[in-house]
């Protein structure tokens, strides 16, 4: 009887010892974070009569990109003292798409403030002499 006991009693013990020998399930992979991705970011049109009156400038926005890449909210952060480079620039960078940024795999918003410059070209447009003939038979 003595013997069948100690049996029992090591029965117990040796699925405890054959259990730690199971391979154990590796850790689930960690997906590493990602950065917000321009993607499709073509310049806002440039106002036509600035352009032909050789005014530009530089203005901040600060915007607000989607989980699914598509610009939020537009603000002026920083004008560029003109109205109508500020509504230019917001208006164009509604249509930019981005890679979102991402955390343990799943897309993110993110802000950020975006810099957009207008520059007068160097050569003007043949469009400004039609507008300057309209201003001109206008009396502006």
């Amino acid at each position: 009887m003595r013997l069948q006991r100690f049996r029992i009693a090591l029965l117990p013990a040796g699925l405890v010892a054959l259990a730690a020998c199971q391979p154990q399930q590796p850790p689930a992979p960690t997906v590493p974070s990602t950065e917000l991705l321009a993607v499709e970011t073509p310049p806002p049109a440039y106002p036509e009569e600035l352009a032909c009156d050789n005014v530009g400038g530089q203005g901040v926005l600060l915007m607000t990109v989607g989980a699914a890449g598509r610009p939020g909210t537009v603000e002026v952060f920083r004008s560029s003292g003109i109205t109508v480079l500020d509504k230019a620039a917001q208006e164009g960078v509604r249509d930019w798409r981005f890679k979102p940024a991402t955390r343990g795999g799943v897309a993110q918003a993110s802000r950020l403030q975006v810099p957009v410059n207008f520059h007068p070209p160097q050569v003007r447009p043949q469009s400004c002499f039609v507008l300057d003939e309209q201003r001109r038979r206008s009396g502006g």
